[in-house]
């Protein structure tokens, strides 16, 4: 099957957090990408054959050095990318061990608290998926 200009780039991502090893707060984790000069949530292409959840969890490793466990499906994000649609499937992440390496296509990122991070998104869909993080988050505090 040949991609045509009309068929969707498909990818998939994660917005990652943790809980901060200074205060036990939530933090979320950015990436810088220097090619766009933007920060977003860590995302990519899938690869042939490939599972959106386990390209999802790969991208997060490849981009931020950090091992993640899936939570629940965030929304999927569609948009024009390079004169292509592209679709782009998240999933909240809980972040496990890692060291972040710095490359070409990610050369920093920051863990942020939300609303510090909804600030430093270059996207609005980006911050969409912030609230879909922490607006249940939140909830489940208030209990």
């Amino acid at each position: 099957m040949t991609a045509t200009n009309d068929s969707p780039v498909r990818a998939a991502g994660c917005v990652l957090w943790r809980h901060s090893p200074v205060d036990g707060a939530l933090e979320v984790c950015l990436v810088h990408r220097p090619k766009y000069d933007d920060w977003s949530h860590p995302k990519g292409k899938l690869k042939r054959g490939e599972e959106p959840l386990a390209a999802a969890l790969r991208e997060v490793e490849e981009e931020t050095g950090y091992r993640a466990s899936a939570g629940r499906e965030l929304s999927t994000a569609t948009y024009m990318a390079n004169g292509r649609p592209k679709v782009v499937r998240y999933w909240a992440a809980e972040a496990g061990p890692g060291t972040f390496v710095p490359s070409t296509e990610v050369d920093r990122i920051v863990w942020l608290r939300p609303e510090a991070a909804r600030h430093r998104l270059t996207q609005p869909r980006d911050r969409e998926l912030m609230d879909e993080l922490v607006i249940p988050a939140e909830r489940g505090r208030r209990r």
